[in-house]
């Protein structure tokens, strides 16, 4: 497949984002999605691509995993005595569940702060049934059900233990803030003042960089470079291994598209996925991938719903990393039917892209 290419500015013409997702309708394609797709591995050799993977965008929460990294290879995780769950509950978008809920106060309570430290802000539960719950009692949403929160307390303890000041943990100047600016770009390989910053939806820095820097973070979360220090690796390691453990704590207890991919893949790979149709992925080296993969994705029109969570799958299809029962197990967030206002199926949603792979 050719890349497809569109002028700049300056009549120099430049790779444009490839169609993914078609939505039919009646025999014609009424809506496209268009993105860009790219895997690599830990060295940065690609191994797929399509589009513009040199597009530059916000992480968003994909960054989650590797904002983490400073808190356990600074050894705070240590000093308070965090578990599985906590580091886990520190990378994910949870859903606002009790079961997420738990695990950030236990995390709260272990550094000595309340919720009221938090400053993620509030928004409803992404868990439909905690919504429900919610206003049938007349309840109002609080601090611990914002997704971003177990990020958030992950963020106090590091600024315990670099005795920051935990009211501006926030700040872009903050230690806790510049510390994780620092793993961005030694995972990424963008020098730290070439990468864009901008605030995120809960409020903390967002990165901007090239998709397929985003994909080498994740090839180098799962595989971690020699030139890393033993810190950073062993860190990497409890991630990976809090991630695959606790699915349920990344995403949600039903219907999360990171939750469903990592039971899918049974403890092959980290999904995580971040806002404006941002999806990242760490396959670790296994025998089709020894020196393990980073895949990310950026869908143009930023559609969460329908076009990434099918890309996400066809994508990992198509580089064997999905397939037989793993790939029954995700097929319906793969295909969505398109009905009318009867509930008649009157068309379809589907991945219809072929990746570009290395030779």
């Amino acid at each position: 497949m050719q890349v497809s290419r569109q002028p700049s500015e300056n009549n120099e013409e430049v790779p444009a984002p490839e169609p993914l997702v078609e939505v039919t309708r009646g025999g014609i394609t009424e809506s496209r999605h268009r993105g860009h797709v790219i895997a690599v591995e830990p060295d940065g050799k690609i191994v797929a691509h399509l589009g513009a993977p040199e597009t530059v965008t916000y992480l968003r929460s994909s960054a989650k995993p590797h904002q983490a990294i400073p808190l356990v290879a600074s050894g705070a995780a240590d000093r308070f005595g965090f578990d599985e769950k906590e580091i886990a509950i520190a990378c994910g978008s949870h859903s606002g569940e009790p079961i997420h809920t738990e695990v950030v106060a236990s995390m709260l309570r272990k550094i000595g702060l309340g919720p009221e430290a938090l400053k993620c802000g509030v928004h409803e539960p992404f868990s439909p049934a905690e919504a429900r719950r919610l206003k049938e009692n007349g309840e109002e949403p609080n601090v611990l059900q914002n997704n971003c929160s177990g990020k958030h307390a992950g963020m106090l303890a590091l600024a315990l233990q670099l005795n920051a000041p935990t009211e501006t943990y926030d700040a872009a100047n903050n230690p806790v803030q510049l510390e994780i600016g620092k793993t961005v770009a030694a995972f990424s390989g963008v020098p730290i003042e070439d990468i864009a910053v901008g605030v995120d939806g809960c409020g903390v820095p967002v990165f901007g960089i090239t998709v397929k820097a985003m994909a080498l973070m994740y090839a180098r979360l799962v595989a971690p470079l020699l030139a890393f220090d033993e810190r950073t690796s062993k860190a990497c390691a409890r991630i990976v291994a809090a991630m695959t453990a606790y699915p349920e704590l990344i995403g949600g207890s039903t219907d999360r598209l990171d939750t469903e991919i990592m039971r899918a893949a049974k403890g092959r790979l980290v999904s995580k996925v971040g806002a404006e149709g941002v999806y990242t992925v760490g396959v670790l080296p296994c025998a089709e991938w020894p020196r393990g993969l980073g895949l990310s994705l950026k869908i143009e029109d930023g559609d969460d719903h329908r076009a990434r969570p099918t890309v996400v799958i066809e994508s990992l299809r198509q580089l064997g990393i999905l397939a037989d029962e793993s790939l029954e197990a995700v097929a319906r967030y793969a295909f969505f039917p398109v009905r009318n206002r009867r509930g008649d199926v009157v068309g379809e949603v589907t991945a219809e892209f072929k990746l570009n792979r290395a030779e």
